[in-house]
C-alpha cells in the first residue's frame, strides 16, 4: 500500500497537470459512471491529501475521494490518451495530459462535510503538520497513554496518518527504539524526535518520489558496500532486509508479524534493555 508521501505527491501531480481548467471525466470500467457524468467538463479547482487519502476538488460539485488500498494504481500520460481498458475506474483528460485510476479501494464523489468527516477521523499527518498546527501533539496524547506497541501505533491511521510499513520500521531504527515498547513508555523527547524525523523524511519522499532513510555516513559510497537492489527503490536500514547484516552493528536484521504487516528491526541497535548507568 502506498505510504503518505506517495499520496501527497499524487496530489501535487494532479494539481500541476489539471488544476485551473475543465477536464473530461469518464469511467471506462463503469463503476464511477454516474459521478463521472456529473464532473465531466467541470474545472478541477484544487487537490488535497491527508495520510493515504487523496482528494480532487471540483468546486461546488464536490470532491473525488480516492484511497488506493493494496492494489490501486494511478498513472499519468500525455494526451491524446490511448483507448482505455475496462480496468480504468476513473480517467481525467485535458489538452495535454491524462490520468488513469485502476483498482482503488475507494473512488467516490463526496461533499465537503463528508470530506471533513474523513479528516476528523484521521490522526495528524506529518506532511500537514504546519497546516493542522499540531506538530504531533494529538498523536502524542494517544501514544503516551497507550499500552499498545509503538510499532502498532505508528501504523494506526487514527493515531498518525500516512505512516506505513517502511517509515514505521525505518524511523524506529533511526532512533534506536524497540518496536515492541509500549507507547506509554516513550519519553516526550523521543516522540518529538520521531515526529520531527518523520516530517523531514516524508517531505524528502514527496520531493524525490521514493523513500530514502539512510544517513549520508551510511550510504553505499561512504561505507564501501554495494547499493540496495529492490523494487522499493531507496536506501534503507532494516526494511526488507531480514537476515542481512545491520549496516551499523552487523547483527542480523529480524522480522516478525506485527499489526498485520511484516516488521523489521535490529535486535542490537534497538535493544530493549536499558543501557547501564542511564
Amino acid at each position: 500500500m502506498p505510504e503518505g508521501h506517495t499520496i501527497h505527491r499524487l496530489a501535487q501531480d494532479h494539481a500541476e497537470r489539471f488544476v485551473g481548467a475543465p477536464v473530461r471525466v469518464s469511467s471506462p470500467q463503469g463503476k464511477f459512471s454516474d459521478s463521472a457524468a456529473l464532473l465531466d467538463g467541470h474545472t478541477l479547482t484544487t487537490t488535497d491529501a491527508h495520510g493515504k487519502h487523496l482528494f480532487l476538488g471540483f468546486g461546488d460539485t464536490g470532491w473525488v475521494h480516492i484511497h488506493l488500498g493494496l492494489f490501486g494504481k494511478l498513472g499519468f500520460g500525455t494526451a491524446p490518451p490511448p483507448p482505455p481498458t475496462d480496468t480504468v475506474r476513473l480517467r481525467l483528460v485535458n489538452a495535454a495530459h491524462h490520468a488513469d485510476l485502476r483498482g482503488p479501494t475507494t473512488c467516490a464523489l463526496i461533499t465537503e462535510p463528508e470530506k471533513r468527516a474523513i479528516h476528523e477521523r484521521l490522526g495528524p499527518d506529518p506532511l500537514r503538520g504546519d497546516e493542522d498546527g499540531e506538530d504531533g501533539e494529538r498523536a502524542w496524547q494517544r501514544i503516551s497513554r497507550s499500552r499498545t506497541t509503538v510499532a502498532a501505533l505508528l501504523m494506526d491511521q487514527k493515531v498518525i496518518a500516512g505512516v506505513g510499513n517502511v517509515y514505521r520500521a525505518e524511523v524506529l531504527f533511526r532512533h534506536g527504539i524497540d518496536p515492541y515498547r509500549a507507547g506509554k513508555d516513550l519519553t516526550r523527547a523521543e516522540w518529538d524526535a520521531v515526529w520531527a524525523d518523520l516530517v523531514e523524511l516524508m517531505h524528502e519522499g514527496v520531493r524525490h518520489n521514493r523513500i530514502d532513510t539512510v544517513r549520508p555516513e551510511h550510504l553505499p559510497e561512504a561505507m564501501g558496500r554495494p547499493p540496495r537492489v529492490d523494487d522499493h527503490g531507496g536506501e534503507v536500514y532494516v526494511y526488507r532486509r531480514a537476515n542481512l547484516p545491520c549496516h551499523i552493528c552487523g547483527s542480523e536484521i529480524r522480522t516478525a508479524d506485527l499489526a498485520a504487516r511484516n516488521l523489521f528491526w535490529c535486535p542490537r541497535c534497538q535493544d530493549p534493555r536499558p543501557v547501564p548507568g542511564t
